[in-house]
């Protein structure tokens, strides 16, 4: 439950309240059409009872995603920890799992610090790369690939980026609401995105940032150049946004452009877009020549960053990649190498974007994996019975 008690920010986003065709559009393609039959039999609104069943109420806020009520993580995971003694679960933790044992294409359980645990399943369900130090550290892939499974490519996604602009570390903390963030691979423009944008001393983050970062990695490892590009008025036209900062240089005119620009921008950005039009503060904003508003006009509506990297593991929230989903049967989870085995979660090739998508599907995948589970049968010939 590391991991759990730290989405979120701490506060757990659940899941999202959208409808089943608005939720699987916030996947990958494959991951969407992977997990139809999954919602189908599982969805936002189980997952909602199941926790209120369990004595945690929740509140849908901005956006459709669903939070406790108490704004606390660990409250869904002591409930979690809770249910699963009462159903009569022992749990073991400090033990890392070595190896899957699997015999004639059959899982019969696991292997910790040399020790056997027998079973007649066996749930694969030990997350992706992201935020290693919760004890998710990708062994769950090495483990999947012992069974016989195949890789795609393991990457960091919904991680926040470095940018070669040293200015950004100056910008720390500032955040920009209500922006359009264009994505430019070598040039052209390949997605577009409208919310919250936020400067660190690293470089930038927030939500479309975190949503546009998945594309971006891929764009990267294929050694493309990726720019950001902000619109800081989206909802100003040029000529709109032209005619504002006229008149505000008409009423102001006797002010220092550094003080005008504060009516369009916030303080520390101020100094930035100076620098970028190529403009003293210091001259009256009556003196600004047609060419140089020009340029402020282009800044404003053309904010040009420099993606250099991806943040590490630790800070990514997902991990993209990982189990082929052909490999596994959508509606139990099970794997198609070895019987009584069950993969669920990050550890499959699916990601979303953020907003308690990915979670419900890991909760989703882990109901179908648990149903399974309990309805196999080891004494129907397909795996021998164990000692």
């Amino acid at each position: 439950g590391r991991k759990l008690r730290i989405s979120g920010k701490g506060r757990c986003n659940l899941t999202n309240a959208a409808g089943l065709e608005d939720f699987l559009m916030h996947f990958n393609r494959e991951g969407a059409d992977f997990l139809r039959p999954v919602f189908a039999n599982w969805f936002s609104t189980d997952l909602i009872e199941f926790f209120e069943g369990l004595g945690v109420p929740v509140r849908e806020e901005r956006g459709g995603r669903v939070f406790p009520v108490s704004g606390q993580a660990t409250e869904v995971v002591d409930a979690l920890v809770r249910w699963v003694r009462r159903q009569g679960a022992v749990i073991r933790t400090g033990c890392r799992v070595e190896h899957l044992l699997v015999e004639g294409g059959c899982a019969r359980g696991v292997v910790c610090g040399g020790e056997e645990f027998l079973s007649r399943s066996v749930v694969l369900a030990a997350g992706g790369r992201s935020y290693p130090a919760t004890g998710s550290d990708g062994d769950g892939f090495r483990l999947a690939v012992e069974a016989g499974h195949t890789l795609t490519d393991i990457r960091p996604a919904l991680v926040p980026l470095e940018v070669k602009e040293k200015f950004a570390a100056g910008l720390a903390g500032l955040g920009l609401r209500n922006i359009r963030m264009r994505v430019l691979e070598d040039g052209e423009e390949v997605a577009d995105y409208f919310g919250e944008f936020v400067f660190e001393s690293y470089g930038v983050t927030g939500p479309v940032v975190l949503t546009a970062s998945g594309g971006i990695v891929d764009a990267l490892r294929a050694g493309s150049r990726v720019e950001l590009s902000l619109d800081l008025k989206p909802a100003l036209s040029a000529q709109k946004l032209d005619n504002r900062i006229a008149r505000d240089l008409e009423k102001r005119g006797n002010e220092p452009l550094s003080s005008v620009l504060r009516g369009l921008l916030p303080r520390h950005l101020v100094r930035v877009c100076l620098r970028g039009c190529g403009v003293p503060g210091h001259r009256p904003g009556c003196c600004l020549k047609e060419a140089e508003r020009a340029r402020l006009r282009m800044w404003l509506k053309n904010f040009r960053l420099t993606v250099k990297c991806s943040r590490p593991w630790s800070e990514a929230i997902v991990t993209a990649g990982g189990v082929v989903l052909d490999e596994v049967e959508p509606t139990t989870m099970a794997s198609r190498k070895a019987r009584g085995l069950y993969l669920v979660g990050e550890l499959l090739d699916i990601q979303a974007d953020t907003g308690g998508y990915n979670l419900q599907a890991a909760f989703s995948m882990g109901a179908a994996a648990g149903r399974a589970c309990g309805a196999w049968e080891v004494d129907g010939g397909r795996c021998p019975k164990l000692a």
